[in-house]
């Protein structure tokens, strides 16, 4: 219990020799404070405006095309068959591994942009 009392007046004891530190340092900022407020600001010479150059012509900003998505790729190549594509030649056309065809595929027929002819050929809906 004495070993308590005498650890609490310890940290007491450092609390306000902070505080008093703390105290200290912010009358140092009003001083600073202060000081900067009483100064004026220089005033700044006008410089004269410079001549204008002649007017230049506005360059013309042509948007960049996004590039299309797997999905949309697989989806033009579709679209363009009348019999329909199978998934090797979706492979060929795109240069995509089979699994991403094969996931494409499943995701459109899903949201039923395309359909199933037979096993493995697909045609737009």
């Amino acid at each position: 219990m004495k070993d308590l009392d005498v650890f609490l007046k310890t940290v007491v004891d450092g609390m306000r020799s902070m505080a008093q530190g703390i105290e200290i340092l912010a009358e140092k900022m009003d001083t600073i404070a202060k000081s900067r407020m009483d100064e004026k600001p220089k005033k700044k010479a006008k410089a004269k405006p410079a001549r204008k150059a002649p007017a230049k012509p506005k360059k013309t900003v042509q948007k960049k095309e996004k590039p299309a998505t797997a999905a949309e790729t697989v989806l033009g190549i579709l679209n363009k068959s009348k019999k329909g594509v199978d998934t090797a030649t979706l492979i060929k056309k795109t240069g995509f591994e089979p699994k991403k065809i094969h996931n494409i595929v499943y995701k459109l027929k899903k949201q039923g942009k395309i359909k199933s002819v037979e096993k493995g050929v697909y045609l737009k809906a």
